[in-house]
This record gives C-alpha cells, structure tokens and sequence, in this order.
C-alpha cells in the first residue's frame, strides 16, 4: 500500500478504511508484538487496545497526537514506540503502563513530561531526541532504574544537579544542544560508561579521569581549546583525541 493512498484513507474514520490501514490486524500475534509504524494513522484504533497479553507496540512514524484511555489496559507492554508523530504532549495514559521498561518519544514536539512520568519504575530506556526541551524535566531524575537517556537535537543549556540520583545510567545522549560547559553534575556520576557531548558550545572540558566506569567520551563538534583528560582504555572521539589530552604546543 502507498503512502499517497494511506494518507488519504487516514482521514476516513469508518470501520472499513480502519481495517483498510491495519491490514486485518483483528487478533493479537502469537509473539505479542504489533507493529503499526507508519501507517499514517491520527488515531489508536480501539481494538488494539483489547490485547491485553501485548508487551511490544510500535506506533512510529505516524499522524498521532493523542492516545485513547483505554491504552490503560495493555498493563503488560514493556516497549511503546510513539516516535516521530505530532506528540506536543505525553498522553497522560502512558504513565499508567507500569510494566514499561522502553519509552520512545523522539521527533515530537514536546516542551515537557508530566510528573506522573515517575509512576513507570520499571523504566530502563528513555529517548527524548529531537523535541522542543530547552531543560531536562526533573522528572527524568526520578526514574531510579534509567540506564540509558537520548537527549539530543534539543535546546538544554545544562542538567539538573538531581542527576546524579540515578546510579543506574550508564549512557546519557546530549549531542546537538546548546551547552556552554560541561555538564558539572555528570563529574559526579561514577558509574556512567558512555557520554555524548557532540555539536554542542563547549569551550573547555575538565577532567574525566576519575570516573572509574567510563568507557567512552564523544565530544566532536565543540569550539573547544582541549580534549578531555581521561583515564588509561577510555575512547575518545573528537579534537586530539588521537594525541595527548592536551594539544601539542607548537615550538
């Protein structure tokens, strides 16, 4: 099916053109995953959310900016995808799946997260890229399992210190922001293995070498003056990273 003639059936709400975009999706699959990525859907066809056993939905890549109260019942979803799709608010029925341990929100427009968002304990993976965040919500601080946040392509000039609360991050994702410096509360974050610092306005960075857990700094793409210090196996990408973390001194 095109994606001329889905776009076209999107707009025609009846039961018909539903089934049409679904492709007679009328039962659960037997790997309790549905995939409805671009379909060009504006809206979460009712019966999807009878599934009750469902622990993957995809939903990427389509026309939605609203989700239905009966999402509710898909209390066993563990991945929901709602990326890229016209979100300029997280639908507050996505706090109530509390079994949800992957969370795509990229290339929406969100300015925000409710603070409900700290009801998903189980939640392990967060993607935010691409949106409208000028700050981090202090929400994401609250999501003591996190073990990896994609924060790029926004507009943050920094991070709350609260992050340091989540000793379970190990990869944090801010390439293509508007940071200044170096976030001061990641020096405080042992544990983290992997930072993404890259496209950003970062003149000068401090030493690295004390986080023990660190496997790998990106951090191309700043007007900086030096490389990063970090310790013995740590991988570096950006200026000098091949050299010592210092520039060499012309004679």
């Amino acid at each position: 099916m095109g994606n001329s003639l889905k776009a076209v059936v999107a707009f025609v709400p009846s039961k018909g053109c539903q089934k049409y975009l679904l492709e007679d999706l009328e039962e659960m699959p037997v790997d309790k995953m549905v995939d409805l990525s671009g379909r060009q859907l504006r809206r979460l066809p009712l019966h999807i959310c009878s599934f009750r056993e469902l622990v993957k939905l995809y939903l990427s890549d389509n026309n939605l900016n609203h989700l239905p109260a009966e999402l509710e019942q898909l209390q066993n979803l563990q991945i929901l995808a709602l990326d890229f799709n016209n979100f300029k608010a997280l639908p507050p029925v996505v706090c109530t799946l509390r079994q949800l341990c992957i969370l795509y929100l990229g290339n929406n427009r969100l300015r925000s997260l409710p603070l409900e968002l700290r009801l998903l304990r189980n939640l392990r993976t967060l993607w935010l890229e691409s949106n409208c965040l000028q700050q981090l919500p202090e929400v994401v601080c609250e999501l003591s399992l996190l073990k990896t946040l994609h924060a790029g392509s926004n507009a943050l000039r920094g991070l709350p210190a609260r992050l340091r609360a989540l000793r379970e991050l190990r990869t944090i994702w801010l390439s293509g922001n508007l940071l200044s410096e170096f976030p001061p509360v990641l020096l405080h974050m042992p544990f983290l293995e992997v930072i993404d610092v890259d496209r950003n306005a970062i003149c000068r960075f401090p030493s690295l070498a004390h986080l023990p857990g660190l496997k790998l700094v990106i951090y191309d793409h700043n007007p900086c003056r030096n490389a990063p210090k970090v310790a013995r196996g740590v991988r570096r990408v950006g200026r000098w990273s091949e050299e010592s973390p210092e520039p060499r001194k012309r004679s």
